[in-house]
């Protein structure tokens, strides 16, 4: 069955089947919700039925967010209509955007102040980075345009924040930004900088991007040490300085590592549906991929 193979979807039939117990009843009371809103000559329930029944729909979009599978196939494949699975996957993938970054059974973190109070509370050290999402060019005659040119990389993308453990555990994947914004203001319109310096004492660690925000959080984020030396640097400044810059990107690296995992999933790598569910569909594949992380952590079933 497909549900049994974790190369079709990314995730294990265990967490397949909690993801059903969860999201189903959530899904059936948003659709419930939806009938009952709008004036209606016959009763709920009448008409025809879903040939879609809420696994296939699931199903269906994890394929989607795996795989990159676009509608069109992924109706082939269902037997069913591409309009059926493009509502299917609009339905699903907020549900699955909404559950949050799982780190045990049952606990999960949603915003970015519940991950600052668990690095808090554990003891660990966090990392930070923004990973960019190609997209589909804006059209010609859109004021906002050149919003989503990336600096960096010269192409239309979306950029959203990851913050891992120092293990390189998804704890938090951020709603996007437009290519065009810097790292270092994306992390302050999230409040970053005030989450630390009001909350808990938090060591995050940060590329290069982020160097001015450790003063502003007193010295909360560990960014690479500066250069004093421009030029006709000594040879022991030189070499201090490597031994500082490599032993912070050692520490630092856990958290490309957690960006890769993402990366995994065909519809972060470059997308090219509508730019306002990238949003929903970083944060729904940084949910799965923490629950299946943290399923794979836990001690095996007994036979």
């Amino acid at each position: 069955m497909i549900i049994s193979n974790r190369r079709i979807t990314g995730l294990s039939a265990d967490v397949i089947a909690e993801l059903i117990a969860e999201v189903g009843p959530l899904w059936h009371e948003r659709h419930q919700s939806r009938l009952a809103s709008r004036p209606r000559r016959r009763a709920v329930g009448a008409g025809a039925k879903h040939r879609l029944v809420f696994i296939d729909r699931l199903l269906a979009t994890l394929v989607h967010l795996r795989h990159g599978a676009t509608h069109d196939v992924l109706a082939c494949w269902f037997g069913v209509d591409r309009s059926t699975i493009t509502r299917a996957i609009g339905e699903v993938r907020p549900l699955l955007a909404e559950r949050g970054c799982t780190i045990n059974p049952g606990v999960r973190l949603r915003t970015l102040a519940d991950v600052i109070d668990h690095l808090g509370a554990s003891g660990q050290t966090g990392i930070i980075d923004g990973t960019e999402i190609r997209v589909r060019r804006p059209a010609i005659g859109r004021k906002d345009r050149d919003r989503f040119i990336s600096g960096k990389n010269k192409q239309n993308a979306v950029k959203a924040m990851v913050l891992t453990d120092q293990n390189g555990r998804l704890l938090f994947c951020s709603p996007t930004q437009p290519g065009s914004c810097a790292d270092i203001t994306h992390a302050r319109e999230l409040g970053l900088v005030k989450l630390l310096a009001d909350g808990p004492a938090v060591e995050i660690l940060a590329d290069a991007g982020y160097q001015g925000l450790g003063a502003q959080t007193g010295g909360r984020i560990v960014t690479p040490p500066h250069r004093k030396f421009k030029k006709n640097a000594p040879d022991w400044y030189e070499d201090m300085h490597e031994r500082q810059r490599k032993a912070h990107s050692s520490r630092r690296i856990r958290v490309e590592h957690g960006i890769a995992h993402l990366k995994n999933w065909r519809a972060l790598a470059r997308h090219l549906g509508r730019r306002e569910h990238m949003s929903d569909m970083v944060q729904a594949v940084a949910g799965l991929l923490s629950h299946q992380q943290t399923a794979d952590l836990m001690p095996a079933r007994p036979m």
